[in-house]
């Protein structure tokens, strides 16, 4: 199975926020996916975790 992986760019497309909310969110929420670091510069966050944080999401608005 192939990982797929988003930027920093798409996670905030995928929200409709900007790209420094998505860096204050993977600081300041403990529940936010963690950015794997695929080199130095290269951040990204698995789409699997952001499709379960959204669905954790979900439930607690529920």
């Amino acid at each position: 199975m192939t990982q797929t992986y988003l930027t920093d760019i798409q996670v905030a497309q995928r929200y409709g926020i900007a790209r420094p909310t998505v860096w204050r969110w993977h600081r300041e929420k403990p529940d936010f996916p963690r950015v794997v670091r695929l080199s130095g510069r290269c951040a990204r966050w698995k789409l699997s975790d952001i499709e379960a944080w959204e669905s954790q999401q979900a439930e607690v608005a529920a």
